[in-house]
């Protein structure tokens, strides 16, 4: 899917967040410009767990995009970007509220170069209010957010997810902002400044428990891998490992019973009704993973599939990727990496849609640290004795770790190739 093709996007953002914003649209077609202060880059550059000296952090939200390093510091680092910023069509950023304005950066300054820019923010704790200011960390959003409070087992501790679903909801978020600011602008012909936060994003999965809160005034408690007012429905162990098992009505129970051989069950007058199994829930548990444990997960989940009973297994990440219904829907594709070599990659699944069923959405890799800052800036109209001042005044960064190349030293290369 190319949908956004012939956008440009100035990416000013660092970590995770404002990076999967704009990966996204990135995967959607928009020419992505990664804007890496110099002359050491995004900070996730330094994260690890490295794949021969490369981030997988930094590998997991940048491909796609071409990569400039400027040092902002220096007034001819500024001037370039702003520059830059003056012929695209997106700008994306994640500092801390205020810090893009004391740049020179801010909405109102770029949109009276640029009024035709889309703006697109994310920040930790929303652009204003008493905890504006606050710094930006995923966990410490999950829990104010009460996303927390919702996960984990009724005995033990309030757990976070096990991915960054503030940083990665918020980028969401902020795509589909951005997204529809786009499509007014065709109607307005004027761009405007969108955002999201990571306290909002997470409020904003809240769904059915905060409905509840709010229309009920209960607060839910944490039930683990149980549902809170369904049984049996979570988390079973089989023969070799776990698998989620969901009957969710009458039938589905009686049928489960019939599947496991337990015909006698449904008499029991402490499994007689949906409400005694919420009460009983533990010891249900127990009987029905004492057949479980007969089998396999996968063996379970098939039969009780071809029951008409909604369950499945609980995969690790190595069975995830060899799982042939992951590979049939192509969320993960390859792609040639110059220091790596073949660079396999979760793609973004919105874009997998096309006409043929075929698009390839990985077109390029994570950019090097300013592997494209000649190229951004002769697109912009800076001449080779422009950006040879630039190089020498390391006010930009040109190579995978910012070696300073001069403009000279370029062409002599390429004229001997």
């Amino acid at each position: 899917m190319q949908a956004l093709k012939g956008i440009k996007v100035v990416d000013l953002s660092r970590a995770l967040s404002g990076p999967f914003c704009s990966m996204t649209l990135a995967d959607l077609g928009a020419d992505v410009i990664k804007v890496e202060q110099g002359p050491g880059g995004d900070m996730s550059r330094t994260w690890g767990p490295f794949d021969r000296g490369v981030s997988t952090y930094y590998l997991s939200c940048n491909r796609n995009k071409r990569g400039i390093c400027i040092d902002m510091r220096k007034p001819e680092g500024m001037s370039a970007l702003h520059r830059l910023i003056d012929s695209a069509d997106v700008v994306i950023e994640n500092f801390k509220p205020g810090t893009i304005e004391n740049m020179g950066l801010g909405y109102e300054v770029l949109s009276a170069r640029n009024p035709r820019l889309v703006m697109g923010s994310i920040n930790a704790f929303g652009a204003d209010g008493p905890l504006s200011d606050w710094p930006g960390f995923d966990q410490i959003a999950q829990g104010y957010s009460g996303m927390m409070s919702l996960t984990g087992f009724a005995d033990g501790d309030p757990t976070r997810t096990g991915t960054a679903i503030g940083d990665m909801s918020s980028g969401m978020w902020l795509a589909m902002a951005v997204l529809a600011a786009l499509l007014e602008r065709e109607r307005t012909g004027r761009g405007q400044h969108v955002g999201s936060s990571l306290l909002s994003s997470l409020v904003g999965l809240l769904s059915v428990h905060g409905q509840r809160y709010l229309s009920l005034g209960e607060i839910p408690q944490r039930t683990g891998n149980a549902h809170s007012v369904i049984a049996p429905y979570g988390v079973f162990e089989t023969a070799d490992g776990p698998l989620n098992l969901a009957p969710i009505t009458a039938d589905m129970w009686l049928r489960l019973c019939q599947l496991l051989d337990l015909p006698t069950l449904p008499d029991d007058p402490r499994f007689a009704s949906n409400e005694m199994r919420v009460a009983h829930r533990d010891v249900l548990k127990s009987i029905l993973e004492e057949r479980l444990k007969t089998r396999s997960k996968r063996e379970w989940s098939e039969l009780f599939v071809d029951a008409g009973l909604p369950a499945g297994p609980i995969n690790t990440l190595a069975e995830v990727f060899d799982d042939p219904q992951v590979r049939h829907c192509r969320l993960v594709e390859t792609i040639e990496h110059p220091t790596l070599g073949a660079l396999r990659q979760v793609v973004t699944p919105v874009a997998r849609y096309g006409t043929d069923g075929a698009t390839t959405v990985t077109r390029r890799p994570p950019p090097g640290l300013g592997e494209h800052t000649l190229e951004a800036l002769r697109e912009i109209g800076f001449d080779d004795g422009s950006i040879d001042a630039l190089l020498a005044a390391k006010a930009v960064y040109q190579g995978a770790v910012a070696v300073r190349q001069s403009a000279a030293a370029e062409r002599l290369m390429e004229a001997t190739r």
